[in-house]
């Protein structure tokens, strides 16, 4: 009896589980685009202008702003704008380096054709015999280069399970990483799962190309 009341539960919290942690991620960016209107001086924000609150319409115009804002730095004056604007942030001591910072992660990750996180790695960490997914972030600076005499580095993130968001940044050569056939999305199916959820149709990952074998 107990065991078919366990194998219910479990049945009941595979299709539960999901939806609540779907709604949770969805409720959590819908409450960082409604609190956008908290910048608004009081007598200006939609709830005293209207008289009553109106679901949504913070994120309603967190995204007319961000698409304004696109629409706006994508001809001449715009980016002229962005360059003065950085010009300034870049005189505050402080805030020019966080800003700075993520400004480089954004272009970075959004620029059409880069290659951070566009490829899906396989190398062995922590030791010899033990292979984990990565992220390739970019190409290893040539000061490191230099100092282990390696002429072709790769920087790669390596993602914590069940949370992605954080992880190991490593230096490693080329020839020490096998590139996988598999998409960023799969990849971090599978990160997340704890390997649960399978890439591919079949269940399994077949090489895309090997740079070269580890040695």
């Amino acid at each position: 009896m107990m065991s078919l009341l366990q194998r219910y539960f479990i049945s009941g919290l595979l299709v539960w589980l999901p939806i609540w942690i779907t709604l949770l991620v969805i409720k959590f960016l819908f409450d960082i685009m409604s609190e956008t209107l908290s910048l608004l001086p009081h007598k200006y924000q939609p709830d005293v202008l209207f008289g009553f609150h109106i679901p949504g319409i913070g994120v309603l115009i967190t995204l007319l702003v961000i698409l304004g804002t696109g629409v706006i730095v994508a001809n001449f004056i715009g980016k002229r704008l962005v360059v003065v604007w950085d010009a300034i942030i870049g005189r505050i001591p402080l805030v020019r380096s966080v800003y700075t910072g993520v400004k480089q992660v954004v272009h970075t990750l959004f620029t059409p054709g880069g290659q951070s996180f566009r490829k899906v790695l396989l190398v062995e960490y922590p030791r010899t015999g033990l292979w984990t997914i990565a992220f390739q972030t970019g190409d290893s600076t040539p000061e490191v280069q230099k100092s282990l005499n390696e002429n072709d580095m790769v920087s790669l993130f390596v993602p914590t399970t069940p949370n992605p968001t954080s992880g190991f940044l490593m230096m490693t050569p080329r020839k020490n990483v096998i590139e996988l056939d598999m998409s960023v999305e799969q990849a971090l199916k599978f990160v997340i799962s704890l390997g649960v959820v399978q890439p591919g149709t079949n269940g399994h990952t077949n090489h895309k190309k090997p740079i070269q074998q580890p040695i």
